[in-house]
């Protein structure tokens, strides 16, 4: 029996013999394996506009590699939040998310970069509502802030199997909280998260600047605390630092324990390497170790992600584990310090996320204020940030040379002339998308 792991890499390798790697590369990059059965293959990808794409163009070729590559008749479904949610959610009576056990905190690396923050979530998670009330916890992409959250549950979890355990990440609280006030589902929006016992939030950063989610969060946060509920955050970055953030929700952050969590150290990544490769059974020598954690430096998820890769470079060519071979293999993972320009699709995503506005919307017609503002943002930064020509830049957006430059010169008299809104949201948008480099 194969792992998911390797049909997929199989299944990935297929395609780019077909569609060429640049292109499964951008509507794959951040697709992730849910479930693999022998009825279907469950992806999940967080943008709507690569799920549309991957659902549109790429069905037939992923089921057609699953059927001449492993004789599977598996059917492919591209599940977003809300489907992933749903899914997870089945047949669970409190309608509470069960969590991958794999993220607890017997697995999480401990180091000096995030001894405290790992302290904290014990404690929390052994005395919710009592201590470090709420616990936020903050720092770059990818350092294990998400796994603290899952160990906090998986530990209250274990302790009390009722509990009512809700985690919702920051974009994704708005995008409901619009749904509610669209369908009239206020009050059922309001209490899936104002009756948890534990109430986890991952990107928090994201409600920043949306006057009705803040407003809307404010009120969920002072009932989760006056009943005493423990609350969990995440964030890329700390309360003081985020611009747009309303003043009340900024000292309620304060109120528990601040907790950062910042890249490894050598030792930490060594002690990470080591730990993920045991349990993916590869047996990695030292001088591959010592290349690897003196080379790929940014995070713990970039770690994990090279080791993922030489397991599927090994299965897919057969090759011995050395040196050269795993240098070959990885080197394309490794950049210099402040050498990497943020892709079109990044920046597009980023803006998406910030506005709550989906980028099929964005790259479309729709020409109502916050979706103008919104693809006029993004078409700036595209040209900031980015060394994409005017026409280039229109290319991304389906608009003619005229019309970005039309767009670009909106937002810079703007920021001129002294806008706060719009020089908040540019700077925030900027953060997240450097923390995502």
């Amino acid at each position: 029996m194969y792992s998911s792991a390797y049909v997929w890499a199989k299944v990935l390798s297929h395609m780019e013999e077909r569609l060429g790697a640049v292109t499964v590369s951008a509507w794959f990059d951040d697709a992730e394996i849910v479930e693999l059965t022998e009825e279907h293959l469950i992806l999940y990808s967080a943008s709507d506009f690569r799920r549309g794409v991957i659902r549109s163009r790429c069905t037939d070729y992923v089921q057609e590699a699953l059927k001449e590559l492993f004789g599977s008749d598996a059917k492919l479904l591209v599940f977003g939040d809300e489907e992933l949610d749903a899914f997870r959610n089945k047949g669970n009576k409190n309608n509470t998310l069960d969590f991958n056990p794999q993220f607890s905190f017997e697995s999480f690396v401990v180091g000096p970069s995030n001894r405290f923050a790992h302290g904290a979530a014990i404690a929390v998670a052994n005395h919710p509502g009592d201590v470090y009330n709420p616990l936020f916890i903050y720092g770059p992409p990818g350092v294990g802030k998400t796994h603290l959250l899952y160990a906090i549950a998986n530990g209250i979890r274990s302790k009390n199997p009722q509990a009512n355990i809700v985690y919702i990440k920051g974009d994704q609280f708005t995008n409901e909280l619009i749904a509610a006030i669209q369908s009239g589902n206020n009050i059922q929006f309001r209490n899936k998260y104002r009756e948890a016992d534990l109430f986890l939030i991952d990107d928090v950063q994201f409600i920043a600047g949306k006057e009705s989610t803040q407003e809307e969060f404010f009120h969920t946060f002072n009932t989760l605390y006056e009943n005493h509920k423990q609350i969990v955050m995440t964030s890329d970055r700390k309360p003081s630092d985020m611009l747009t953030l309303e003043d009340r929700l900024r000292t309620r952050f304060e109120w528990g324990l601040l907790a950062d969590i910042q890249p490894p150290d050598y030792e930490t990544r060594m002690a990470i390497l080591k730990n993920k490769a045991d349990r993916l059974g590869l047996e990695l020598s030292d001088d591959v170790c010592n290349y690897i954690a003196n080379n790929v430096t940014n995070n713990v998820r970039q770690i994990e992600g090279t080791v993922k890769k030489i397991l599927a470079y090994r299965n897919l060519n057969d090759m011995p584990l050395d040196l050269p071979n795993i240098s070959r293999a990885i080197n394309d993972m490794f950049k210099s310090e402040g050498s990497a320009l943020p892709t079109p699709s990044l920046i597009i995503s980023q803006v998406c996320k910030f506005y709550s506005v989906d980028e099929v919307t964005l790259r479309g017609s729709l020409k109502n204020k916050g979706t103008a503002e919104a693809r006029q943002v993004a078409m700036y930064l595209v040209r900031k940030l980015t060394n994409l020509s005017t026409p280039n830049i229109g290319q991304e957006f389906a608009r003619d040379h005229s019309t970005v430059l039309h767009a670009i010169n909106k937002v810079e008299m703007q920021l001129k002339n002294g806008d706060s809104h719009m020089q908040n949201n540019i700077r925030d948008i900027t953060a997240n998308i450097n923390s995502c480099l």
